[in-house]
């Protein structure tokens, strides 16, 4: 099912980790609204970075499946607000610094080093821009893009 010009339903469920387990990902009717939006943001994404493709790595996350991948509780993903991209040739560094140059509305944008992750919210939007830095202990999260 396609959400926008560039972006299907399928694209932002699929998920290897649920086929493999044979999970169901399949987003209930608020989810797959909020993923339309998410849709809409990722193509502002895409004509941001000229045009380019943007892939994404994850999006929906059923309860099942995001504790499979040791998503966070609270995770945007699990509402559909949320997806994990890159566009080939650009640093995902520099992509999170596209994004927040572009001026789009977005509640978060997390650069993860090696994919951004772009969250929408069913509030106001904060704005938040941080960096994750992964450890043994789990994630740390700085302002900025560090």
């Amino acid at each position: 099912m396609k959400l926008t010009e560039h972006f299907t339903l399928e694209e932002l469920i699929d998920s290897q980790v649920a086929a493999r387990r044979r999970i169901d990902n399949t987003p209930g009717p608020q989810a797959l609204a909020n993923l339309r939006r998410v849709a809409e943001l990722l193509e502002q994404i895409r004509t941001a970075v000229g045009g380019k493709p943007v892939v994404v790595s994850s999006g929906f996350r059923s309860a099942a499946l995001n504790a499979a991948v040791g998503g966070a509780r609270e995770s945007a993903h699990l509402k559909g607000l949320a997806a994990d991209i890159n566009v080939p040739g650009i640093h995902p560094k520099d992509l999170a610094r596209t994004i927040i140059r572009a001026g789009l509305e977005f509640d978060q944008v997390i650069y993860e080093g090696t994919w951004v992750h772009v969250g929408l919210s069913e509030r106001a939007p904060r704005g938040e821009v941080l960096t994750a830095t992964f450890a043994a202990g789990g994630v740390i999260y700085s302002k900025g893009i560090v």
